[in-house]
């Protein structure tokens, strides 16, 4: 079995340079192309160190080939080319999970699915020495297979991940409509508070505890993905002492005792008992501090203070004034502090009028297929 991987983290428009920098600092090289693709190589450890560690991205693939393909005749001879027989045992199962076509002249993607799906279990029957009509079982491990064209170039890839890695594996309960925690933790290090931990952070509309779980997840170093299972540990050629040492330094590296100040208020009780049982699963008891509170009731004399929040808006609060008096609630509330760093997620376009200033910044983010805006106030230097 081979041990050197191409492989590519995806994540949500707009948050890909994020994912890079995190494989960077993880010690693993990276390259951007010109599809805003993450693309890396490396071992069943790197795959193991991705996935465990990654808190921005939505899943490693392993890419087992790209060519060019006009035709579904292109297409079938393609993937048949491909090494299966060193990914694949015996009786794996391999659904065509996804078939994504862009540009192209292939765009009917059933069909592509099928096609794939046709080759791969021909090469197969040849490598495992299978008469022609007699298919071989899919009962063995899962390895879900993707397609993607671009511009008549097909990428085959296998998903290593399972799950998205936003599910980290701590929701008790995720209450109204929660934001995914990659993309909480992506907004989190697009702050300035990962330069100084030990400084405050609030998210005064906490609703299920996302942001403030995040963190302290990130305070503390603990891997987001510590209390979860991926797709390739059922993999019969993926060794579980691999994962148990990439495991056993990820646990090595966690600053349990990290002085952090995080708090997360909400209106509703009922949301503060969610977060507070999330926190618990993961192991952040006491860690946050969770109070119900108004937000036009939050006052603080702490300084240099970091404040992150996701108001329901639009659709999620069902009213547009109730929204629009919210945000004007929000500026008025935040106004004393001056020293204090705001970061806003909406996409509501009127947030800043409704608010009551324009914000220092603003960078577009996807959150899922909703386009929103990240709402930036630099507070002002302590001299």
């Amino acid at each position: 079995m081979k041990n050197n991987f191409n492989l590519v983290a995806t994540a949500a428009a707009g948050l890909e340079s994020l994912t890079a920098k995190e494989l960077r600092d993880l010690g693993i090289e990276t390259k951007m192309d010109d599809r805003s693709r993450v693309l890396f190589s490396g071992t069943k450890e790197t795959i193991a160190t991705a996935n465990l560690w990654l808190r921005t991205a939505d899943r490693v693939k392993i890419i087992v080939g790209e060519f060019p393909a006009k035709t579904f005749d292109d297409l079938f001879e393609g993937v048949t080319a491909l090494p299966w027989e060193d990914l694949l045992p015996f009786g794996a199962q391999f659904p065509i999970a996804k078939a994504k076509a862009i540009k192209s002249t292939l765009h009917n993607e059933p069909s592509i699915q099928a096609i794939t799906k046709k080759a791969i279990a021909k090469k197969l029957q040849v490598h495992y020495h299978r008469p022609e009509n007699v298919p071989i079982p899919e009962t063995g491990a899962l390895f879900s297979i993707e397609v993607a064209l671009h511009k008549d170039v097909a990428t085959i890839m296998i998903d290593t991940t399972g799950d998205s890695l936003f599910k980290r594996g701590y929701r008790v309960d995720k209450g109204g409509a929660p934001i995914k925690e990659n993309m909480a933790a992506a907004i989190i290090m697009l702050t300035n508070w990962r330069a100084n931990m030990s400084r405050p952070f609030v998210d005064p509309t906490c609703g299920s505890g996302t942001f403030c779980i995040e963190a302290a997840l990130i305070g503390m170093n603990i891997a987001p993905g510590f209390n979860r299972d991926f797709a390739f540990e059922a993999w019969p050629w993926f060794e579980d002492e691999i994962f148990k040492k990439v495991r056993d330094e990820a646990e090595s590296k966690a600053n349990y005792d990290a002085d952090l100040d995080i708090s997360g208020f909400d209106v509703d009780g009922r949301m503060i008992q969610i977060a507070q049982e999330n926190a618990l699963e993961i192991g952040l008891e006491g860690i946050i501090k969770f109070k119900q509170l108004r937000l036009q009731d939050f006052r603080t004399d702490k300084l240099d203070g970091v404040l992150i929040s996701n108001p329901p808006y639009g659709e999620r609060l069902g009213d547009e004034t109730a929204a629009f008096q919210l945000y004007e609630e929000m500026g008025d509330t935040f106004k004393p502090l001056e020293t204090w760093s705001k970061y806003i997620i909406t996409s509501d376009l009127l947030f800043e009028e409704h608010y009551g200033s324009q914000a220092t910044k603003k960078r577009k983010l996807y959150n899922g297929r909703l386009r929103t805006d990240l709402y930036q106030y630099f507070g002002k230097r302590i001299k």
